[in-house]
């Protein structure tokens, strides 16, 4: 059975970084954010953090909390490989991508001043642009049920040190899972 891990944590925790580390594996990697951003594109609204978190509102409001991974599935559903998803965010997403593999959750923990740092040097247009906008984002993030996700982590890694010891981490976690999947 396919082993569907999903990466979580606050915005700027390392979700993105850790997703990256696997592209050259023998895993199919998505975004949520991705999905978000590709729905902005298609309605032709700008990508900045307001228009992006009122998109990811919209579509849970319309289609419930899960509709952000009834659209990732489309994109696993014909995939062989183990997929890495970037950006859980509420334990009814883990209820639709049960039904198409093992799901496991990674949770990844950043000190807040690590996360605002990382928020801004990688420099995308929804960074917030001061620490009133980063708590807001915050916010919205644990209304979605971000904080629940967390809390049914299968494992939590610190990212408080180098690039190399996060993936490090990472890597490590994924391997046990694989290792124990049969």
């Amino acid at each position: 059975m396919k082993l569907i891990i999903c990466l979580t944590g606050m915005p700027g925790a390392g979700k993105s970084t850790v997703a990256r580390s696997f592209t050259n594996s023998c895993f199919q990697v998505l975004s949520m954010g991705d999905v978000i951003r590709r729905e902005a594109e298609r309605l032709g609204v700008k990508p900045t953090d307001e228009n992006l978190g009122r998109i990811m509102l919209d579509l849970r409001n319309k289609y419930g909390r899960g509709a952000v991974a009834n659209l990732i599935v489309r994109e696993i559903k014909d995939d062989k490989r183990h997929v890495i998803i970037d950006g859980l965010r509420n334990m009814e997403e883990v209820d639709i991508l049960r039904k198409y593999g093992i799901v496991k959750i990674l949770a990844i923990h950043a000190p807040k001043e690590k996360r605002l740092f990382y928020i801004k040097e990688r420099k995308r247009s929804d960074a917030p642009t001061d620490i009133e906008e980063f708590e807001a984002r915050d916010r919205r993030e644990l209304e979605v049920g971000l904080g629940e996700a967390i809390s049914y982590a299968d494992s939590i890694i610190m990212n408080d040190s180098s690039i190399e010891e996060l993936e490090r981490k990472a890597h490590e976690v994924v391997e046990r899972w694989k290792s124990n999947e049969h």
